[in-house]
Protein backbone atom coordinates (compact mmCIF):
# COMPACT_ATOMS: atom_id res chain seq x y z
CA UNK A 1 0.00 0.00 0.00
CA UNK A 2 1.21 3.22 -1.08
CA UNK A 3 0.59 6.55 1.16
CA UNK A 4 1.10 10.02 -0.52
CA UNK A 5 1.41 13.05 2.21
CA UNK A 6 0.84 16.41 0.65
CA UNK A 7 2.57 19.53 1.52
CA UNK A 8 2.80 23.02 0.68
CA UNK A 9 0.17 25.00 -0.86
CA UNK A 10 -1.36 28.19 1.01
CA UNK A 11 -2.50 31.53 -0.18
CA UNK A 12 -0.91 33.91 -2.06
CA UNK A 13 -1.34 36.67 -4.15
CA UNK A 14 -1.34 36.71 -8.48
CA UNK A 15 1.77 37.06 -9.64
CA UNK A 16 3.56 34.97 -6.11
CA UNK A 17 4.95 31.39 -6.21
CA UNK A 18 4.30 27.80 -4.11
CA UNK A 19 5.61 24.98 -4.62
CA UNK A 20 3.50 21.47 -3.69
CA UNK A 21 5.49 18.55 -2.49
CA UNK A 22 4.10 14.53 -2.46
CA UNK A 23 6.40 12.10 -0.33
CA UNK A 24 5.46 8.45 -1.11
CA UNK A 25 5.33 5.94 1.35
CA UNK A 26 5.04 1.87 2.23
CA UNK A 27 4.72 -0.74 -0.70
CA UNK A 28 7.20 -2.39 -2.29
CA UNK A 29 6.50 -0.88 -6.15
CA UNK A 30 9.58 1.20 -6.98
CA UNK A 31 8.96 2.37 -10.80
CA UNK A 32 6.07 4.55 -11.30
CA UNK A 33 4.20 7.78 -13.16
CA UNK A 34 3.53 10.30 -10.92
CA UNK A 35 0.85 13.16 -12.11
CA UNK A 36 -0.77 16.35 -10.34
CA UNK A 37 -4.29 17.39 -10.52
CA UNK A 38 -6.17 20.09 -9.44
CA UNK A 39 -10.10 20.16 -8.38
CA UNK A 40 -11.63 24.00 -8.30
CA UNK A 41 -14.95 24.26 -6.54
CA UNK A 42 -17.98 23.74 -8.77
CA UNK A 43 -15.65 22.05 -10.99
CA UNK A 44 -13.87 18.31 -12.09
CA UNK A 45 -10.40 17.13 -11.03
CA UNK A 46 -8.44 18.48 -13.96
CA UNK A 47 -4.81 17.25 -15.04
CA UNK A 48 -1.88 19.42 -14.36
CA UNK A 49 1.40 17.85 -14.71
CA UNK A 50 2.69 14.22 -14.98
CA UNK A 51 6.08 12.88 -15.11
CA UNK A 52 7.78 9.18 -15.57
CA UNK A 53 9.86 7.37 -13.28
CA UNK A 54 13.18 8.65 -14.80
CA UNK A 55 11.84 12.70 -14.66
CA UNK A 56 13.80 12.68 -17.98
CA UNK A 57 9.55 12.99 -19.45
CA UNK A 58 7.35 15.76 -18.31
CA UNK A 59 3.88 16.77 -19.85
CA UNK A 60 1.87 19.57 -18.75
CA UNK A 61 -1.70 21.04 -19.29
CA UNK A 62 -1.88 24.34 -21.52
CA UNK A 63 -3.07 26.28 -18.73
CA UNK A 64 0.19 25.78 -16.82
CA UNK A 65 2.84 25.65 -19.37
CA UNK A 66 5.47 27.90 -18.65
CA UNK A 67 4.69 28.69 -15.51
CA UNK A 68 4.41 25.05 -13.29
CA UNK A 69 7.55 22.56 -13.31
CA UNK A 70 6.65 19.28 -12.17
CA UNK A 71 10.10 17.33 -10.93
CA UNK A 72 11.18 14.21 -8.57
CA UNK A 73 13.72 13.07 -6.11
CA UNK A 74 13.73 9.45 -6.03
CA UNK A 75 16.45 9.28 -3.31
CA UNK A 76 13.46 10.75 -1.38
CA UNK A 77 10.37 9.03 -2.81
CA UNK A 78 9.32 12.89 -3.63
CA UNK A 79 7.54 14.85 -6.42
CA UNK A 80 6.96 18.48 -6.47
CA UNK A 81 5.12 20.71 -8.51
CA UNK A 82 6.61 24.27 -8.48
CA UNK A 83 4.18 27.09 -9.49
CA UNK A 84 4.94 30.45 -10.49
CA UNK A 85 3.20 33.37 -12.47
CA UNK A 86 0.20 31.67 -9.80
CA UNK A 87 -3.30 33.20 -11.28
CA UNK A 88 -6.38 33.69 -9.68
CA UNK A 89 -7.75 30.82 -12.31
CA UNK A 90 -5.23 28.45 -10.28
CA UNK A 91 -7.27 28.70 -7.35
CA UNK A 92 -8.05 24.97 -6.10
CA UNK A 93 -7.39 21.72 -4.17
CA UNK A 94 -4.22 20.03 -5.69
CA UNK A 95 -3.89 15.96 -5.87
CA UNK A 96 -0.71 13.98 -6.56
CA UNK A 97 -1.18 10.89 -7.62
CA UNK A 98 0.93 7.71 -8.63
CA UNK A 99 0.21 5.21 -11.24
CA UNK A 100 2.41 2.52 -10.15
CA UNK A 101 1.71 0.11 -13.38
CA UNK A 102 3.83 1.99 -15.34
CA UNK A 103 6.96 4.31 -15.30
CA UNK A 104 5.74 6.98 -18.12
CA UNK A 105 2.11 8.26 -18.24
CA UNK A 106 1.68 10.40 -21.60
CA UNK A 107 -2.15 11.19 -21.42
CA UNK A 108 -4.48 13.87 -18.69
CA UNK A 109 -6.52 11.04 -17.78
CA UNK A 110 -7.26 10.73 -13.98
CA UNK A 111 -7.57 6.33 -14.69
CA UNK A 112 -5.52 4.29 -14.03
CA UNK A 113 -3.64 6.17 -11.06
CA UNK A 114 -3.87 3.85 -8.07
CA UNK A 115 -2.88 6.54 -5.26
CA UNK A 116 -3.69 10.05 -4.70
CA UNK A 117 -2.68 12.40 -2.03
CA UNK A 118 -4.97 13.88 0.41
CA UNK A 119 -5.03 17.03 -1.34
CA UNK A 120 -3.99 20.38 -0.41
CA UNK A 121 -5.72 24.24 -1.01
CA UNK A 122 -3.90 26.15 -3.33
CA UNK A 123 -5.23 29.65 -3.43
CA UNK A 124 -4.32 32.99 -5.38
CA UNK A 125 -5.58 36.21 -4.11
CA UNK A 126 -6.24 38.76 -7.05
Amino acid sequence: QVQLIQSGGGLVQAGGSLRLSCAASGGTYSRYAMGWFRQAPGKEREFVAAISWSGAWTYYADSVKGRFTISRDNALNTVYLQMNSLKPEDTAVYYCAADIDTAVRRDTSLGGYDYWGQGTQVTVSS
